[in-house]
Parts: C-alpha cells; structure tokens; sequence
C-alpha cells in the first residue's frame, strides 16, 4: 500500500512539473507499457501547450511524459528518488492538485485488473501442455472452474514442490470440472527443458497441467503479481468460477510454497455455495455443516457447534 500512496504522489508531482506546458487543469493517468509506466495528461481547455525541448510530447490532444520522467513512478527506491527532484516541484505539487478540478490516477494498472466476483483478465499464451507447444487461452476453458497459479523461475527450489504437487493431484480437481494452470515468466523452451529433466536431478518429470510462458510479463502484470524489479512473478494464486469471475486471490513471497489441499477445499467451497446459496464457515469441508446467511436462520449452525 506505501508503494501505491507513493506512486499517487509522485504522479502528483509531474502535475506540478507539467504546468509549464500551459495552463491547469491537467489530467493525469498511468498506463504500463513494457515495463514502463507512462503518464497521461489532457486538459478541459483547447488552449495549446507551449513548447520546448524538455516537454513531454503531445499528440491529439494528450501529452505522453518522457519515459525517463515516468520511470519515477516505478523506481522502487522513493527516497533515493526523491533526492532528485526538483525542490519548486516538491513546493507546487499542493498548489497545482489544488487547481484542477480532477485528478484521475489508474492505480489499477499498477496493481492488476482485479475485482472479487468481476471477470478475471483474459490472456491467450504458448504453453507446454503434455509435452508440446500449444496456444493456450483462459476462454478455453468457459464452463469450468480454474486455479491458475503464478511461480517465479523454471529450475528453482520450492517451485518444483509446488507444480508437481498440483500436477500429481489435478484429477482431483477435474473430477468437480476445475482445471489447474501454472505460469511463469520463462520461456516455453525453458519449461519443456525443465518438463525433460528428472525429478531426482530438481525437474518436472510428465506433468498432467499446461506450463504457460509469460514472456511479455503481460499476464502477470494483469494479475498483479509480477515483482517489476525482477521481471518475475509471485506466488499469486487465483480461483476462477464456470462463469469466468475471479472467486479468490493470495499471493505469497517468494519463499514459501501453497497447499493443495486448501486451495481445492476453496474451491469445493465456492461450488457448494454457487448451488445450494448457504455459506461455508471456517475449515468447511464437503460433508460438514453450513449455515443460511440469515440472522435468525444461522442459529441453527451455532447451535449445532457451540
């Protein structure tokens, strides 16, 4: 959350460096492309901005910060960042919010196209699936339940624990019409070579589950797991429902490794309440008590377990 009110402030402070180009308000927002935050700003006047050699460029209508002014806004280090710039910009950024009449930052875009119970950002990518290169597209699997989970690095240490533990246990997933997906930012080279490797010797060994190759960061990003300064992904796990809307999302630090058991008990639950309407309390699992979601109703189950 600091590295979001960070990145808000700092969008901020271009506002302030952007008031040369004419007069406010100007509108700011963020757009990721390669890896590289760009910020937009257009005005509610048809007043050109002036022009120099250090301005953003404009084209219709909107001006695109130089990627060198906009690299701030990711630059993980605020306060080694802050030292650079320029002290009138720090003293007109209050000034210069205060002018506009709005200010719309796209957050989002930093964080993922994420929303509980809204559909999960598409994606279409190579993958490995039982050996052999194949486009692989989150439509391809409308009907069905998903766990799609992100994994830092082919030919590491917990991940390998990780994949084969789901890959050896997908049948119980697909017997209650979910599947199981994993991605990486690696190649799909690097993951059929790691498919190839034994087991004993830290490989994959067959897997029953597609690898997908995020090579453009584009899907991680879109999940918002992807660690930026390292072009890698978290451990970001996600449940996605028949319907295609995102049910449940974690993501852990890179160190430690998921349950399989869990994560399947999660989606048992979300399928018991999609078709019976009662909701699931701590630890439910398939043949143990739920309750209605109703004040008078639920004192049935606490009175069951209390």
């Amino acid at each position: 959350m600091l590295g979001y009110l960070w990145r808000i402030r700092h969008l901020r402070l271009l506002s302030a460096r952007l008031i040369s180009l004419g007069d406010p308000p100007w509108f700011p927002q963020s757009d990721v492309r390669g890896g590289v935050t760009l910020i937009r700003v257009g005005r509610s006047n048809s007043k050109n901005a002036n022009s120099s050699s250090n301005a953003p460029h404009k084209t219709n209508g909107t001006v695109e910060v130089a990627s060198d002014v906009a690299e701030t806004t990711t630059n993980p280090n605020p306060v080694a960042n802050a030292s650079s710039l320029d002290p009138d910009v720090h003293s007109a950024s209050a000034s210069v919010v205060d002018q506009c009449d709005v200010v719309e930052l796209d957050i989002m875009a930093g964080i993922g196209e994420l929303q509980i119970t809204k559909p999960a950002p598409a994606f279409e990518t190579q993958a490995v699936v039982n050996g052999d290169f194949k486009t692989v597209k989150l439509s391809d699997y409308k009907g069905k339940y998903v766990v799609l989970f992100f994994y830092p690095l082919d030919f590491t240490f917990v991940c390998p624990t990780e994949i084969i533990a789901f890959s050896d246990r997908v049948e119980e997933f697909r017997s209650i019409n979910c599947e199981v997906i994993a991605c990486s930012t690696d190649s799909v080279f690097s993951h059929l070579a790691w498919v190839n490797t034994p087991r004993k010797q830290g490989g994959l060994g067959n897997m029953n589950i597609p690898l997908l190759a995020d090579k453009t960061l584009a899907i991680s990003r879109k999940y918002g797991c992807l660690k930026e300064d390292e072009g890698v992904a978290f451990r970001g796990l996600y449940i996605i429902d028949d319907k295609g809307n995102l049910r449940q999302m974690t993501i852990n630090d890179l160190p430690v490794g998921r349950s399989v058991d869990e994560t399947l008990r999660l989606v048992q639950a979300f399928q018991f309440t999609d078709k019976h309407g009662e909701v699931c309390p701590a630890g439910w699992r398939p043949g143990k008590e739920t309750m209605k979601p109703d004040p008078k109703a639920s004192k049935e189950f606490f009175g069951k377990v209390n």
